[in-house]
């Protein structure tokens, strides 16, 4: 490929990635293990800016402009990310979106991808390396970090030609257009956002401004943007526009050809650590898969190892479309193996309503036993690919957060949030932090009631509740590696020492065991927020002993009661109601928990047997 017309550099600098110059230049090496690096999600524009406050209230729920996040300012607080007990920081989309939208603050609407955005930077001339300085200085805190890179789209590039009748231009002069099935004239914008009628083709568009079209200069034509309007609800729905994010034709191998080699340009001019990838389902043309395995050899060539891809399938049907996108089928005769892992919302679908109490504890034992059958041919490049997905409770795009405030009892609910993070640091995968969780912020109802100005609000405090028990869980994760890297089961539960399954009612009791070689944690957790619980917890035969004791290595209640040591139920006395449907008869061995209200606990054999 022709070295860019835009950024003379661009090949000097991917040359220079695979054969750097000295020591010093090397790219910095991946982890061996993501499942070590659990990640803190932040969005750049509303997390900090050491230079001022936020020009609005910092949860204003209406406000969608541009609130000053810097990327100063993200590097001024590595210090707060790294002693929660983060890995990892995977940062809201940080390339270059038109500086005449003001409303593009989240980062979705990129015109150059390979530049980044001057709104983050200090000195807006120099944004590229000031992006750079935050990546070097996370790594010497040792963070990772990941960017959220979009291939879907890019911002409001061009306007659609109105037809005499006005009735295709339905917003924004011209930005949206209702769906058309073959590409519409268009005209392309200039550098203040005017829709230019003498620019009906970008190729054509004498020195087009750095801060109009799309660049890299490889991207300006027409044929590699689908130019058909927004969806209307009647065909497929991964066709067109983004409300005014405009649909690039990803099937095209040229398209995809530039959009690949831009991300490895932003791979060496960065140095990441991987990519979260933005609205997959959409892509076309195998996109997914040709791009996770150019990332992840591209990485290879240049000494990172380990460069992680997980993408974002956000629709009804998740299971099955995660299967489609990452890894590849062992049927398929392909050499090729896509995206690593994906952002895991079968499981936020199914374990946010289970600790909220609104639904019975089955429902994610049903979601990890349609995720096997589902995945049952899936190969990703790590393995199994469910250990490897990236769990969550909340996030930017799911318009609340997982903490509720009820008004006439600020603090009634609050173990909802720490007893949801315990399992979710101990259930298989990559847990993924929504930044303020830590803090305790509960916006919801809207984008913007999610996206608040943390440095505007409650700040960065290290001594707050939330930050305090997210830190112990971590910590606890951290030490058991069997929370990381163990085999993983749903224990069937019994108040009666009879009669033993999963509860089939809301506000129940969680339980699961994570193995790993003689390593058994166990993990209990009341979903109740009224009534305590007393339970027994069937725990591995082969690895503890009657009368053997268990600790309590976390509770998010002060003054836990530790287990009751382990007894032995002998064959043909319980009856137990197996995960799969089956029925066993024992023998077992269980321990007794109690449970207060909302309490979670993280448990151990103890040490000394």
């Amino acid at each position: 490929m022709p070295t860019s017309l835009f950024a003379p550099d661009f090949q000097a600098i991917l040359d220079q990635a695979v054969n750097p110059p000295n020591t010093a230049a090397a790219a910095f090496p991946s982890p061996e293990d993501w499942r070590d690096r659990w990640i803190y999600f932040l969005m750049l524009d509303r997390f900090n800016n050491p230079n001022g406050p936020p020009p609005q209230p910092f949860d204003d729920p209406n406000f969608s402009g541009f609130q000053g996040g810097k990327f100063s300012g993200v590097q001024q607080q590595l210090a707060y990310i790294k002693n929660l007990g983060a890995g990892a920081i995977w940062l809201s989309p940080p390339l270059k979106n038109f500086e005449f939208d003001p409303n593009t603050y989240h980062g979705y609407g990129i015109h150059n991808f390979i530049a980044a955005e001057p709104r983050f930077a200090d000195n807006p001339a120099a944004a590229d390396n000031e992006l750079r300085a935050l990546v070097d200085a996370a790594h010497q805190q040792d963070l990772l970090v990941i960017f959220d890179i979009v291939l879907n789209h890019t911002g409001n590039a061009f306007a659609y030609q109105c037809d005499p009748a006005g009735q295709f231009c339905v917003s924004n002069q011209g930005a949206q257009s209702g769906f058309h099935a073959s590409p519409q004239p268009i005209q392309w914008r200039d550098h203040t956002g005017a829709a230019r009628p003498d620019f009906p083709d970008v190729a054509a568009i004498p020195d087009p401004s750095l801060d109009a079209v799309v660049w890299p200069s490889e991207l300006q034509q027409n044929k590699f943007f689908r130019r058909q309007g927004t969806p209307d609800g009647n065909g497929d729905d991964t066709v067109g526009d983004f409300s005014v994010l405009k649909q690039l034709v990803t099937a095209d191998p040229d398209a995809q050809r530039f959009l690949i080699r831009s991300y490895q340009y932003v791979i060496a001019r960065f140095d990441i650590d991987g990519f979260r990838i933005d609205t997959i389902r959409y892509l076309k043309g195998d996109l997914p898969r040709l791009f996770g395995n150019s990332m992840r050899e591209f990485a290879l060539s240049i000494g990172k190892r380990n460069f992680f891809t997980f993408g974002e399938v956000f629709d009804s049907n998740a299971e099955q479309d995660i299967a489609r996108f990452i890894g590849r089928n062992t049927s398929d005769q392909s050499d090729l193996v896509g995206v690593d892992a994906a952002l895991d919302y079968p499981l936020f679908n199914t374990l946010k309503p289970v600790v909220k109490g609104f639904a019975a504890p089955t429902a994610v034992v049903g979601m990890y036993q349609n995720r096997k059958n589902v995945e049952a041919n899936v190969l990703s490049s790590h393995g199994d690919a469910t250990r490897y997905f990236v769990t969550f409770l909340d996030n930017h795009d799911v318009k609340e957060r997982i903490r509720y405030v009820d008004p006439s009892n600020p603090t009634k609910f609050d173990g909802q949030v720490t007893l949801g993070l315990a399992c979710l640091y101990s259930l298989p995968g990559i847990p993924c932090l929504y930044y303020g969780t830590e803090q305790g912020l509960h916006g919801a109802g809207s984008d913007a009631a999610v996206r608040e100005a943390l440095w505007g609000g409650p700040g960065f405090d290290e001594q707050s509740d939330f930050y305090q028990h997210i830190h112990q869980i971590a910590t606890v994760r951290a030490q058991q590696s069997a929370l990381r890297y163990g085999r993983f089961y749903f224990r069937p539960l019994s108040g009666d020492g009879v009669t033993f399954g999963v509860s089939g009612f809301p506000q129940g009791v969680v339980a699961f065991s994570r193995i790993l070689n003689d390593q058994e944690v166990v993990v209990a957790a009341n979903t109740n927020p009224t009534q305590a619980q007393q339970l027994d917890v069937i725990v591995e035969i082969m690895l503890s002993a009657e009368g053997d004791a268990f600790d309590v290595l976390y509770s998010n209640q002060v003054g836990p009661q530790a287990p009751q040591p382990v007894r032995v139920i002998p064959q043909g006395a319980p009856t137990v109601h197996e995960v799969n449907g089956s029925i066993g008869t024992g023998p077992l061995h269980v321990i007794r928990v109690s449970l207060r209200p909302l309490e979670v606990q993280i448990l151990r054999r103890a040490s000394s047997q």
